[in-house]
């Protein structure tokens, strides 16, 4: 019996302790979960309605139907969505390899100027760039006159814009993830014969794998759902990309087109989730990594 009513004890202790110590953990874990996830219902229920409206809305889910969906084909919305995805695919590809490029650099050579060079990249990441959004519409007016391809309302103007934007903080995280590497590994490869260029793409690359997919998912999709830069860049209605065209549905005052705009926001958010699955794996240790090493 006092074995009995030990094993009692030592049960009940547990209880209390859990529900003194932990158990607030997961109600505040269940509260962030509804409070991110609300949203998300309400467009998807909203993209499902044939009210194309949100006023008036009683519930969720009240009416299903795809006459939302069907309305984008009538619109530019998948010219839209093409030129997303170019430009976010470009974007990140083009800045993977300049930080990784920069980074490296900053790594494994010495040179004049290279803490000062990196000081600067610091205090960049400082400044909002709603400070630079004049500075960018005064030079791609002045380099479309000399260079058509880098003028306004051009794709490759806006790619070139979000290189520049995305090369000071990328470059800074990734030369805490370099410097993680062992530079044994370079002196090993020298003494084999294999030049910088032979070092860092057939050996550093693929060691530094985890935060050139953080770097590449998070230029994607600063790309991708870019607003405001886009819009001061692209004018034609065939260049916008799908944050600016969907935009377009609910600008007016009297006539936002809440319902088709919701449909088209669901699709768009399509690629993003699967790029964040498919490159989950490496999320983690990428930002990790180049956080606490170096």
């Amino acid at each position: 019996m006092a074995v009995v009513d030990a094993t009692g004890s030592r049960q009940q202790a547990q209880r209390v302790r859990w529900w003194r110590e932990l158990s607030w953990r997961y109600l505040i874990a269940v509260a962030a979960i509804l409070y991110a996830i609300f949203p998300i219902v309400f467009v998807l229920s909203a993209s499902l309605s044939s009210r194309g409206t949100l006023s008036g809305t009683s519930g969720l889910f009240t009416s299903v139907t795809t006459v939302q969906y069907d309305a984008l084909f009538d619109t530019l919305f998948w010219t839209w969505m093409a030129n997303s995805l170019i430009i976010g695919g470009v974007s990140s590809v083009g800045t993977v390899l300049m930080a990784s490029a920069a980074a490296y650099a900053f790594s494994r050579f010495r040179f004049r100027g290279r803490r000062g060079t990196l000081t600067f990249l610091l205090l960049l990441q400082m400044f909002p760039q709603l400070l630079a959004f004049v500075a960018i519409l005064l030079l791609l007016l002045a380099l479309g006159h000399a260079v058509p391809l880098l003028g306004l309302n051009s794709k490759a103007a806006l790619i070139a814009v979000y290189f520049g934007g995305a090369l000071g903080a990328n470059t800074f995280l990734m030369y805490g993830f370099f410097n993680s590497v062992p530079r044994e590994l370079d002196e090993a490869a020298r003494i084999d014969g294999a030049s910088h260029s032979r070092i860092y793409f057939t050996i550093i690359l693929r060691l530094v794998a985890p935060v050139l997919a953080v770097v590449a998912l998070l230029a994607f999709v600063g790309s991708f759902s870019d607003f405001i830069i886009a819009r001061v860049v692209l004018t034609q209605q065939d260049q916008l990309t799908v944050a600016v065209g969907l935009y377009q549905f609910v600008s007016g005052q009297f006539d936002a087109r809440w319902g088709i705009f919701a449909a088209g926001a669901v699709i768009a958010s399509i690629p993003i989730v699967v790029l964040f699955q498919f490159l989950q794996r490496y999320i983690v240790g990428g930002l990790v990594a180049g956080a606490v090493k170096g």
